[in-house]
């Protein structure tokens, strides 16, 4: 229940999610972190909670630097209750503490929670508040992913605390980024911007160009693990996410009842993989699909199948589609495929959803029963040609 420096009078006083495996939908396989900060100072300062259930192991972190009642400021960034659930609990602990947060933060915490009696300090972006020997600045970053978002920037260290952005979903005892495998840590901030940020990619460019100009030694974030040797390869990798920049490569996501749409999606996957591009076959009953989309986030090719089941699509991939067109990636070449009895319905919503998305389209493959050789290399010969005009 230790706090954890990260420099002079600056601490980390969250607490770690070991058995969350779930967020609202997305697979969390390694946890969770939910990271607030201390600040010590002449205004003692708390930068964001942690959920409600945590809230006594995060104080018992803060008991060991102060007492919770000398807390002056609560800095929060985002009004989601992984980030401000244990507000109610705190404000009884720190009655003289002033909240700071973003106007739509100050409308979010009142209508979530009820309370017009808490004493807010309202900033706009630019705006920097003094804590003594330290000084705040806020950068507010609006549907980075909610209207309230903000991050705060601790001028004389350096470090911004970046709230959702450069987050991920890692339990785990290590706070920093060269005390874990950078792999998986990238693997995980991939997975979270592709489910959680992706949508709001244009505003991610904004942000990025308002930090651009700070020097920054320490990224904070609200989940996961802190940067602070691989500040510059993180931030490369967002831009490059926020500018929806994709590789040379392929996504053959699909269900199937029989075996017949298994088998186009092999056909599919050897003719991409003959014209040089790299693919992964996903299995929606194998794969969630919020592991799916972190691949999605630089697939250039997109392929979905599914058979006809009751003049639609399965349920799985349905529910792919709605999540995917949700979350908008743009630049993309889509391709429908599926086979069916009778009806034949399914490729053709696919198809329509595929669309929907904004994606370019290649000419959708709809076999009837069960493929046999000679008609996979004709789908294979065509889809092969088709590819060419793409690489």
């Amino acid at each position: 229940m230790k706090p954890i420096k990260l420099k002079e009078n600056i601490y980390w006083v969250g607490e770690i999610d070991w058995d969350l495996r779930n967020f609202h939908g997305y697979s969390t396989q390694r946890g969770s972190t939910y990271n607030a900060y201390l600040i010590l100072d002449e205004k003692i300062t708390l930068i964001d909670t942690v959920r409600p259930y945590l809230y006594e192991k995060m104080m018992k972190r803060i008991s060991h630097l102060t007492a919770p009642s000398n807390i002056h400021y609560i800095i929060s960034n985002h009004v989601e209750m992984d980030h401000s659930g244990s507000l109610p609990h705190l404000m009884e602990a720190a009655k003289n503490a002033t909240i700071v947060t973003s106007p739509n933060g100050q409308k979010g915490l009142i209508a979530h929670y009820k309370n017009k009696d808490w004493n807010f300090r309202v900033v706009k972006s630019d705006e920097t508040i003094s804590l003594g020997n330290k000084n705040i600045k806020f950068i507010l970053t609006p549907m980075v992913h909610w209207p309230d978002n903000m991050m705060s920037y601790l001028v004389e260290d350096n470090i911004l605390f970046s709230n959702d952005a450069f987050g991920q979903h890692i339990a785990s005892s290590e706070r920093f980024d060269d005390e874990c495998f950078q792999g998986v840590v990238v693997e995980e901030a991939k997975k979270y911007y592709a489910n959680i940020v992706l949508p709001y990619s244009s505003l991610v460019q904004k942000a990025m160009d308002l930090i651009s100009p700070l020097p920054i030694d320490m990224i904070a974030p609200s989940h996961g693990i802190i940067w602070r040797s691989y500040v510059n390869a993180i931030t490369d990798e967002y831009r490059k996410w926020a500018a929806n920049r994709t590789e040379k490569t392929g996504l053959i996501i699909y269900d199937t009842m029989w075996g017949s749409t298994e088998k186009i999606a092999h056909t599919i996957q050897e003719a991409f993989e003959s014209r040089g591009v790299c693919t992964k076959m996903l299995n929606l009953r194998k794969n969630h699909i919020s592991d799916i989309i972190a691949d999605v986030l630089t697939a250039r090719f997109i392929c979905v199948g599914s058979p006809t089941l009751n003049s639609n699509m399965l349920p799985t991939v349905s529910g792919l589609l709605t999540y995917l067109k949700g979350l908008s990636p743009k630049n993309r070449v889509g391709l429908a495929f599926g086979s069916y009895g009778w009806g034949g319905q399914a490729a053709g919503h696919v198809e329509n959803l595929l669309k929907e998305c904004g994606f370019e389209i290649m000419e959708t493959i709809k076999i009837q029963y069960v493929p046999d050789e000679i008609i996979l290399q004709e789908v294979s010969d065509r889809l092969k040609k088709e590819i060419a005009k793409y690489v």
